[in-house]
């Protein structure tokens, strides 16, 4: 906040008032306030002038944007999944759940198309990435991106496992083994209930 004394009769200027020729440091026009003391045409008044920079406010409203338009997930309730999901679906991604094998709709499915993810619809899995692995569950050696990430499942005491979930909604998927064919040697093995092929 800077203050200024000028005559009355150079206010007249302030509305063409050009940044770049003003030595009074301002940057831009935005949020002038005046506050005039003076009551006579030949005294001289003082005025206070605030300024915020465009280029910073648009920034924020840009930022705000993008944060209303990522819905955060980890905010949903059991109660608000229960509503979106079937019994099954919800056991399944929300509670760890597991379908029995050779049961699923995709288990032996060939539709080209995109898999993804039924909670938050995130791109996970290709067709042409999709292989027959014997194990009677849709399993793929590779995710799209970084959209499916793992970690360490102790579920099972005795048999160590590599969980994978959505990386968007942390939706549970299946499971990560090492069995897989080239070019990545992995197998993702997933419960067709936690996916919805878009196809091709």
């Amino acid at each position: 906040m800077a203050s200024y004394a000028i005559t009355k009769t150079s206010l007249s200027s302030l509305a063409n008032y050009n940044p770049a020729k003003s030595n009074l440091g301002l940057s831009s026009k935005n949020q002038l306030r005046l506050a005039f003391a003076g009551k006579s045409s030949n005294r001289a008044s003082s005025f206070s002038v605030s300024s915020m920079g465009s280029s910073s406010s648009s920034s924020s409203q840009k930022q705000d944007s993008t944060q209303e338009g990522k819905k955060d997930y980890s905010s949903v309730s059991d109660k608000e999944w229960k509503k979106q999901l079937t019994d099954q679906q919800f056991y399944v991604t929300r509670q760890k759940g597991t379908e029995r094998a050779f049961t699923g709709e995709y288990w032996n499915s060939k539709t080209p198309g995109t898999y993804s993810c039924i909670c938050c619809d995130t791109p996970l899995f290709e067709s042409s990435t999709k292989f027959d692995s014997g194990t009677g569950w849709p399993s793929y050696y590779q995710p799209i991106g970084n959209n499916v990430k793992s970690k360490l499942d102790l579920s099972i005491i005795f048999m160590p496992r590599q969980e994978v979930v959505c990386a968007v909604c942390d939706a549970h998927l299946g499971h990560i083994f090492d069995d897989g064919p080239p070019p990545t040697g992995k197998r993702y093995c997933i419960n067709s209930v936690s996916l919805k092929l878009h196809p091709k």
